[in-house]
């Protein structure tokens, strides 16, 4: 079972750490899905050390038919984080502008290459801003690090196994897209609105509040509220597989470290016209 301490870290401590001998890699990873690129807030301020790393170009690929945000090719992601100075083995912090996607699907993405040790700062820049820690404009230059991508260490769905995840009487694939998405009522993103037949619709705003998440225990009840059992197969999916790593994570932080991801989500599912979509329905199992 994951423990909170292995998954996140609050700003104190991070602090604490950061004044070792050989503290932690720090990982600014700040990004919107519209508007101006989180790069112009790293540049702006950030935390002392930290080095910039972009979700659209450097941990996903090329949008396209498997999705907005798709797996990165694993010997370019290596080379990202050597450059980010990541080392074997070392801890690393990510950290976002404090609503916890971005830092999320840096730390699945992370998890996933086989970095375990990995943490998210829990309400990211924020949360160390509000702390008055100190903030730097200085951009360091790592010395490269020595990081080996071994992609695959953890779950993934792909479109056929999150259609039989959702269609199997046993298990649970969530939908963590706002409602009125989830029902087709209105799609700002993608050409099609709906959901994949069978999916569970939790909206992730019942999970996690401005990048803070509940504790253990509070996120086991509202997961089990929507229908995941224990020792039954669970995913999660959203638009382009950004939210619902956040979802992955607090899946761990219940307790589940076997949730799998659908990467694609629904903008590799709307890709194939052939692929079935539901609409209507309703939050919840």
């Amino acid at each position: 079972m994951s423990g909170t301490a292995d998954l996140l870290i609050e700003p104190a401590q991070l602090a604490a750490e950061l004044d070792h001998v050989d503290p932690p890699t720090l990982l600014d990873v700040r990004w919107r899905l519209a508007g101006p690129p989180g790069r112009d807030d790293y540049v702006a301020g950030h935390l002392p050390g930290a080095v910039f790393v972009d979700l659209d170009t450097e941990l996903c690929g090329r949008p396209g038919v498997a999705g907005r945000h798709p797996l990165p090719d694993p010997a370019a992601l290596q080379a990202a984080l050597r450059a980010a100075g990541m080392r074997a083995g070392h801890p690393v912090v990510v950290y976002d502008g404090g609503d916890g996607m971005s830092a999320a699907r840096a730390w699945w993405t992370l998890r996933w290459a086989g970095h375990r040790a990995v943490r998210v700062l829990h309400g990211g820049f924020p949360a160390w801003a509000a702390a008055a820690l100190p903030v730097s404009t200085t951009v360091p230059a790592p010395a490269p690090g020595d990081v080996t991508v071994t992609p695959g260490e953890l779950p993934v769905l792909d479109a056929g196994e999150a259609a039989r995840l959702a269609a199997a009487d046993a298990g649970v694939l969530l939908d963590v897209r706002a409602a009125p998405r989830f029902r087709g009522e209105t799609e700002p993103i993608d050409p099609v609105a709906g959901h994949v037949p069978g999916a569970v619709n939790l909206p992730a705003p019942e999970y996690v509040t401005d990048g803070r998440f509940p504790d253990a225990e509070a996120l086991r009840r509202r997961f089990a509220d929507a229908g995941v059992a224990e020792e039954e197969p669970v995913g999660a999916y959203c638009g382009s597989g950004v939210t619902a790593a956040q979802a992955v994570l607090a899946l761990h932080l219940a307790g589940r470290p076997d949730a799998a991801l659908y990467v694609g989500s629904w903008s590799n599912w709307v890709a194939d016209p052939d692929r079935p979509v539901v609409t209507g329905g309703t939050p919840g199992h």
